[in-house]
Order: C-alpha cells, then sequence, then structure tokens
C-alpha cells in the first residue's frame, strides 16, 4: 500500500488519483463489521470492536506518511495480531478480512503475502473451533468457502504479484526510454553545435577571414608606396577601405543568416566576376573570366557554395600559388553547373592549407556536389554541383 502517499513533486498516476475509493470501501467495511459484531451479541464482541477499531486507527495514522522496509512489516505485524484478537473473540469480525486481505497485501512483500492471507483467512473457522469445537454445524459450510478463499488468495495473490511486476518493469522501461531520448536530445544538440560551429568556420574563413587578409596586403603595400608612389597607394587605400566595407556587410549578413552580400545585389556570375576583378586588382595576377550570360536558376544554397569555392581558390591562388595566370570558369554540363579555377603557379601543400579545401568539400557535398583538385603546370580546382 505504498502508492497512497504520492510523493510531492511526482506525477500522480491512476493508481494515486483513484486510491480514495480504497479509504471508502475500508470505512464501510469497518462500519458493517461493527454492525454485525453488534447485532450478534457475542460474550467477547467488546473485544473484537476495541480489535477493529485499533486497526481504522493504525490505518489512519498510516495512510499519513509511506512506509517502507522495517515500518512496513512493523504496519503488517500490527493489523496481523489485532486481525487475529478480533476473530477469535468472535467469529463475525472475519467480515473485516474484506479489507484487511488487501491491505496486508498490498503493505507485506510479494514473497510473503500470499502466504499470511491464506493463514488470515483460516482464523474465522479456527475462532468457530476454539469456542464451540469441530461439531459446530457451521463449519460444514464455512471450511469449503475458506478452502475456497485461500486458493481464490493465492491466484489473485499471483496475479498481483505479476501486475506488480510488469508495473514496475513498465516503469523503468519508460525511465529507460526518457533516458535514451534525453542522451539523443544532448547528441542532437551536441551535433548542432558541432554542426554549426564548423558552418561559421567555413564562413569566416571564406570571407571575413580572406577579407582581412587582402586589408592587410594592400596596407603593406601602401606602406611601401606611400613615398615612392601616392597615386598608387592612394589607390591601394581605396580597395582596402571597399574591402573593409564589403566584410563588415558580410558580417552583418552573416550575424543575420541570410544570403551573402554579394548575391543579394545581383546575379551569381556577377559575383564571381567580381571576385576575379578583386584579385585582378589587388596583384599583378592576370586574371581571365569565362563566365556565359546567363545561368540556369539555381538555389541559393548552391549559388552560395559556388561563391564561397571561388572565393577560396582565388584567395589560395593570391595567398600560395605564386601564379601570374589565373583563368575562372563557369560552365553548364548535364544538368552540372561547374567551377574551374586553373593557375599557372607552383601549386600548395594540401596538408598544410587544406581547412579551406575541407570547408569547400563539405559545401559541395551538402548540395549532392563535389570537389577535386589537379596538380600539374599549375592547380586546378573544380566543383561541381546539380542544377
Amino acid at each position: 500500500m505504498q502508492a497512497d502517499v504520492p510523493v510531492v513533486g511526482e506525477p500522480v498516476n491512476a493508481w494515486e488519483r483513484w486510491f480514495w475509493l480504497w479509504h471508502v470501501f475500508f470505512a464501510i467495511n469497518y462500519v458493517v463489521a461493527v454492525a454485525l459484531l453488534l447485532a450478534g451479541g457475542g460474550p467477547l464482541r467488546l473485544v473484537s470492536i476495541g480489535a477493529l477499531t485499533a486497526i481504522a486507527v493504525v490505518y489512519s495514522a498510516r495512510i499519513r506518511r509511506a512506509l517502507q522496509g522495517r515500518r512496513a512489516l512493523m504496519f503488517a505485524a500490527i493489523v496481523l495480531v489485532l486481525a487475529a484478537v478480533a476473530i477469535l473473540s468472535d467469529a463475525s469480525a472475519g467480515f473485516a478480512l474484506f479489507s484487511i486481505c488487501p491491505m496486508l497485501t498490498m503493505t507485506l512483500p510479494i514473497e510473503i503475502n500470499t502466504v499470511v492471507v491464506a493463514l488470515v483467512v483460516l482464523l474465522p473457522p479456527l475462532s468457530i473451533i476454539i469456542r464451540t469445537g469441530l461439531d459446530d454445524s457451521t463449519l460444514s459450510v464455512l471450511l469449503p468457502i475458506t478452502a475456497m478463499l485461500i486458493v481464490f488468495s493465492v491466484i489473485v495473490g499471483r496475479w498481483f504479484e505479476r501486475v506488480v511486476r510488469q508495473s514496475q518493469e513498465r516503469a523503468e522501461l519508460i525511465e529507460q526510454l526518457e533516458a535514451s531520448r534525453a542522451e539523443i536530445s544532448r547528441l542532437s544538440h551536441e551535433a548542432g553545435t558541432s554542426a554549426e560551429r564548423e558552418r561559421l568556420a567555413r564562413e569566416i574563413h571564406d570571407t571575413l577571414a580572406q577579407g582581412f587578409t587582402s586589408i592587410v596586403t594592400l596596407l603593406q603595400a601602401v606602406e611601401s608606396e606611400l613615398d615612392s608612389d601616392p597615386a598608387a597607394a592612394r589607390r591601394h587605400v581605396g580597395l582596402a577601405a571597399r574591402t573593409a566595407r564589403e566584410n563588415l556587410a558580410e558580417a552583418r549578413e552573416m550575424v543575420a543568416a541570410l544570403t551573402p552580400a554579394a548575391l543579394t545585389g545581383g546575379t551569381l556570375a556577377d559575383a564571381v566576376r567580381r571576385q576575379a576583378e578583386r584579385l585582378a586588382e589587388e596583384s599583378s595576377i592576370t586574371v581571365t573570366c569565362q563566365i556565359p550570360a546567363t545561368l540556369p536558376p539555381l538555389r541559393t544554397a548552391t549559388e552560395v557554395v559556388l561563391l564561397r569555392a571561388a572565393q577560396e581558390a582565388l584567395s589560395n591562388v593570391r595567398k600560395h600559388s605564386h601564379a601570374l595566370n589565373v583563368s575562372l570558369g563557369l560552365s553548364v554540363v548535364d544538368a552540372t553547373v561547374r567551377l574551374a579555377v586553373c593557375d599557372d603557379g607552383t601549386g600548395f601543400d594540401e596538408a598544410e592549407h587544406g581547412f579551406g579545401l575541407r570547408g569547400m568539400a563539405a559545401r559541395a557535398a551538402q548540395v549532392g556536389g563535389n570537389l577535386s583538385v589537379e596538380h600539374g603546370r599549375g592547380t586546378t580546382v573544380i566543383v561541381e554541383v546539380p542544377v
């Protein structure tokens, strides 16, 4: 009978929600048992009523607090002794077994409650035998009924044991499922956080980091040209200011999680062409663009992949290749958009400068594309994505 006192903060299940009906049944059973004793007029009926009343008092005290372990066993022992006193004093008190037996079943451990209840059921015929002997005519009816009640109590006890065990297993399974769901949620959150961190790292590497590199390079050129070639210095200052403004726009767009600023004001072809022109303006590299006048409609995600790939490839050319000539091409072949950036430089070590390439490959894979790098007379970076 552990469920009649719900723990504060825990959800109330159906057992606890309807347990008040059991209290009502106990009270009715007590009143009827006392009435039968008073009507019977037995010599020890007052002793029997006192024992039943003591059980009611103990029960009332018990429902105000949850009992476990030794306290539960002590409660069951007190009820058992009082029930024996009541029934052995007057067999009519056996009517109280309708509430005493379930009370013992709900309180005692599953391993012993069936045996104890079966012994309690034997108290009424034992009371009659003690008072009037084996010749009492009521025993011919009471003993078969008692035998049936013992069999019934054993069956119900086993059934109750099975129900309790299944309920405990179900509760454990629910706890495991909730723990698994919490673990899945945590892992999903961590995976999402990791993916978002990787995405931001690629965005910063492909935009802000490259822009700041360009600004540093231009300002270093200004420092060396300030006295010898003021016009070139002013031109490089203007380019640095324009790059800083573009970096600021990229940062704002990144925070707002919108499309790249280079794509908000024009087409993909225009954005890629501007990247090529910037490389030509900021360095001595000759850049050739081969971009068709029109491209098929592309998803924003695909355009972002191609633009970032062009930015990263041109940045690698400027920083690592020592090239003099670069060609950049966009083409559509068999429902695939192909970006190719070729240079005549000395190439670069992919292991040393692999973050940008890994970012390009990851971006391309997100839209079902792929990246390839070819080394020979220079380096060719190819990104192919589906239309």
